[in-house]
């Protein structure tokens, strides 16, 4: 009795100790919040830019250029800096974005997950990861006509097509993981000698020797190295050559040298269905129903990369379904938007690729985490929806129109051309961007350039009209005056 009368006494004796330092902390901590609150005023007049400048000069690697501006919050089509200025993004974190900054729902998922479980590895089932990767496969086949190529084929029996995805954590990374399981692919039915007496002959019955990958002039896949091999820009590359090999590069929307590149030696194509990095220039349905031809005859796997042209961009789900269904894809990478700027990326495989990849021919530590998929699962039904696909279309044929009226006089001359798709835009002029960027951006208008002097335009997907057509009058005004 007495023991328990002084573990009692002693408890309630150290809560009220427990109390009296709480009461301090708290006040310490908001005498702290204000006084933190009084430095952050009195630095916001241009010191904390300043001073992230500093920092980032000592302490970050270099790798890009800034300018001396810090954002510190953002709420759908706006980002806001630490000097309390506003800006309309017509970034949207390079297409990241879709669904705004700060959007509600995502915000609540990313909230809630994070109270519960942000990563369990793939040692272990997780509930959001197979979600995901069902909404996927289902918004996909269902939006697309089912046919007889690529994911969107039939099988040999006769039932419904299926795919399956794998996630990782970023574009580049999905783009790595599709070609590792494309040399995957092609040294299976090389080594199973279903392609036929050709390719027999040209294989010399090796089927190591069917590696080859072809990519395209204009392409951006990324900075690892294998993404950066099949990146075919000198700027990008040539400081860490040599690059993988095997890969060849051919010339975007020529069909000419299909024969000459795209042999049985090949095992995958990769390409954009609308280029990004390389300045908004959309494959013709032409080049891409070749590509799908000569794939088929030669056993090669046809990879779609729509990192950037995915997922809304365009005006449909998948860029790709803009086309023909003869011009169908066996895989297809997406990233950027999938999440609204929580770090992710996936593969969507046709079945008969995922078939031949094995438990323990690619992993990942972080890919397919539940704090990623749950907001991903969020992020895929508002995008997946008539409302938000037609608004997107509008959206860029508003912003097409007011930027072809508004710019007129200038085409043929300081502009060059005005292309692309949805909300997926690109303004060629006929010099450097970067003076008309940074004009805007000290007007309100964050933009970001893209290859062969382009102004690249990819706001947030429910960007209102009325922002559209802010935005293009700043544009117009900008390209104006540095013209």
């Amino acid at each position: 009795m007495y023991s328990l009368l002084f573990r009692s006494k002693g408890a309630q004796a150290l809560s009220a100790a427990g109390a009296r330092v709480s009461a301090r902390c708290v006040a310490g901590s908001v005498s702290s919040i204000r006084g933190y609150r009084a430095a952050s005023v009195l630095m916001s007049q241009g010191s904390v830019a300043k001073q992230a400048a500093e920092n980032n000069q000592r302490f970050m690697v270099n790798t890009y250029s800034r300018p001396e501006i810090v954002l510190s919050h953002g709420k759908g089509s706006y980002v806001y800096d630490t000097d309390g200025k506003e800006y309309l993004d017509f970034t949207a974190g390079i297409a990241v974005v879709g669904l705004g900054h700060s959007h509600p729902d995502v915000a609540a998922a990313v909230s809630d997950q994070a109270t519960k479980l942000v990563h369990c590895s793939n040692l272990y089932h997780n509930e959001w990861a197979p979600k995901l990767a069902q909404k996927i496969v289902s918004a996909t086949l269902h939006s697309y006509p089912q046919g007889s190529q690529g994911i969107y084929a039939k099988s040999s029996s006769g039932s419904d097509p299926s795919a399956r995805v794998f996630f990782s954590n970023s574009g580049t990374e999905a783009n790595e993981g599709a070609l590792k399981f494309a040399r995957k692919y092609g040294k299976i039915v090389a080594e199973q000698g279903i392609l036929g007496k050709s390719a027999s002959e040209a294989l010399r019955g090796d089927p190591n020797l069917k590696s080859g990958i072809v990519s395209f002039t204009g392409a951006f896949h990324g900075r690892s190295m294998g993404a950066l091999s099949v990146t075919a820009n000198p700027k990008y590359q040539k400081p860490f050559a040599p690059l993988i090999p095997g890969v060849q590069t051919m010339k975007f929307n020529d069909t000419r040298e299909l024969g000459t590149f795209i042999d049985e030696r090949t095992c995958a194509v990769i390409v954009e269905p609308i280029q990004g990095e390389g300045g908004i220039h959309a494959a013709s349905v032409d080049f891409l129903r070749a590509l799908r031809r000569r794939c088929d005859q030669v056993g090669a796997l046809l990879i779609y990369d729509e990192i950037q042209c995915g997922l809304g961009r365009s005006g449909k789900l998948w860029a790709h379904q803009l086309y023909p269904e003869d011009c169908s894809p066996d895989i297809v990478t997406m990233a950027k938007p999938l999440a609204n700027g929580i770090p992710i990326g996936a593969i969507l495989v046709s079945d008969k690729v995922a078939d031949m990849i094995k438990v323990g021919d690619h992993g990942t530590t972080f890919g397919g985490n539940p704090l990623a998929c749950h907001a991903g699962c969020v992020v895929l039904d508002h995008i997946n929806t008539p409302e938000l696909l037609s608004h997107v279309a509008a959206a860029g044929e508003t912003l097409e129109q007011e930027l072809t009226s508004a710019l007129a006089p200038l085409i043929g001359g300081a502009v060059v051309e005005i292309r692309g798709t949805g909300l997926l835009r690109g303004i060629q002029l006929n010099s450097d961007p970067t003076p008309v960027v940074n004009l805007a951006r000290d007007r309100g208008l964050l933009l970001v350039s893209a290859g062969g002097n382009t102004v690249r335009l990819v706001p947030p997907l429910n960007t209102s009209i009325e922002d559209i057509k802010k935005g293009a009058a700043i544009l117009a005004e900008c390209i104006k005056q540095s013209a």
